[in-house]
């Protein structure tokens, strides 16, 4: 009989045994995930969760993140192991060791063992207090401590870091956003958007501060504020650490398979080993639109990875072709992004709409071609954008701003 093992109970990796499962595949799989709950999604730990509208009649965190209820593993005959660690991954022998010695052998093994949160390397980093947000325990703790009139400060203005200041906010926290460099998502959205989400949370009542950094952590044993560079202090009594995540590619650099800046895969997601597999937020692959190799850390490609990564196992060369995509909300802002700028840039900006009025579609555009394209408060138009972007044809810039549908661009 066959043997599927996963190493990472993670949204990608619960998505190869279900599509294993929904697929046909008839060989025995093994999931293993190193924390005790069910596999589990994450988009609504910075959400939902974080905001405590998720919750039973009681108060509980309800588990609405929950991919599939416990009795689906059995029912499905996957042999789920919670709370359980991968400690090596012998190719020569095809088996994975587990922390308590037991040897789990594998004719395909697929890596989906996620990203960590980094850490700030700056004295009082280990003071109670100080929050990072990746799993569900994380989010139950730190939910806990965004009570009224809290002061939290947030290190790092990425996209966590805004939605849980959105969240800090809304539950009567005083919050401050600490950036490092000019403006919260000038990499991702660039000078012409990013000045809208600065201006959304600043209406909101946030302190945004820009070209700052956090040199320490002050306090004792609990975290009292946080120094900065010129030597002032932010008091807080919650701080956020969202200073960008790094891939889990431990296990896959001691296996010896090649690892730059994620595991790298081919657009089937195989290793330089082809019977290991490597899909999620550790995988670095091939694109087979973008002509490129990316590693998106977002749910969407996720679940299309594992969805690739399964289909691969079950010997269908299926590639997925739709584009990255990610969606934030905060406030009573919404955004979907779909596309990829990459390395080389882009040389203009289309709005349609304005961002006064925080509902409008920004294109991203190089060379007359949409490379990416963003609706902001604006509904069921992110595969039109996504088709835009495939067909890689020039688009006049005039259409493209103004009234003009979108499939007829």
């Amino acid at each position: 009989m066959s043997v599927t093992v996963v190493v990472g109970a993670s949204v990608a990796g619960a998505t190869v045994a279900q599509t294993l499962r929904a697929e046909g595949y008839d060989g025995r799989v093994v999931l293993v995930g190193d924390e005790p709950h069910l596999p589990y999604q994450r988009p609504p730990l910075s959400k939902g969760r974080l905001r405590g509208t998720d919750v039973d009649d009681a108060g509980a965190p309800t588990d609405t993140a929950t991919l599939q209820p416990e009795a689906w593993y059995a029912e499905h005959d996957v042999d789920l192991r919670r709370a359980t660690r991968v400690t090596a991954v012998d190719r020569a022998s095809a088996t994975v060791r587990l922390a308590d010695g037991e040897d789990l052998r594998w004719d395909h093994l697929v890596l989906a063992t996620g990203a960590e949160p980094r850490r700030l390397a700056v004295p009082g980093a280990d003071l109670s207090g100080v929050h990072t947000l990746r799993t569900v325990d994380d989010a139950d703790r730190l939910r806990d401590a965004l009570v009224p009139g809290a002061r939290v400060v947030v290190v790092g203005g990425g996209w966590i870091g805004l939605e849980v200041a959105a969240v800090a906010r809304e539950r009567g926290g005083e919050v401050t956003v600490l950036e490092a460099g000019p403006m919260p998502l000038l990499r991702v959205l660039g000078p012409e958007v990013a000045p809208l989400l600065t201006a959304l949370h600043r209406d909101h009542g946030v302190d945004v501060r820009t070209d700052v950094q956090a040199t320490a952590l002050a306090g004792d044993e609990r975290v009292t504020g946080v120094t900065l560079g010129d030597g002032s202090t932010v008091p807080a009594d919650v701080v956020v650490v969202g200073v960008g995540v790094v891939p889990r590619t431990a296990l896959a650099e001691a296996a010896g398979l090649e690892v730059a800046n994620g595991v790298v895969v081919d657009e089937l997601l195989r290793t330089s080993d082809p019977r290991v597999l490597a899909a999620g937020d550790i995988a670095h692959a091939w694109h087979p639109v973008l002509r490129t190799r990316v590693r998106v850390e977002h749910w969407a490609t996720a679940v299309r990875h594992g969805e690739t990564a399964a289909r691969t196992i079950l010997g269908r060369s299926e590639p997925d072709r739709r584009l990255p995509f990610f969606f934030t909300d905060q406030y009573d802002l919404g955004m979907e992004y779909v596309g990829h700028v990459g390395p080389d840039g882009y040389d203009d900006v289309v709005l349609r709409g304005d961002l006064a009025s925080r509902e409008l579609i920004a294109f991203w555009l190089r060379d007359g071609r949409v490379l990416a394209g963003a609706n902001i408060n604006v509904w069921d138009v992110s595969e039109q954008i996504e088709e835009l972007v495939v067909s890689g044809r020039r688009v006049d810039r005039a259409h493209l701003a103004g009234d003009v549908p979108l499939d007829r661009l």
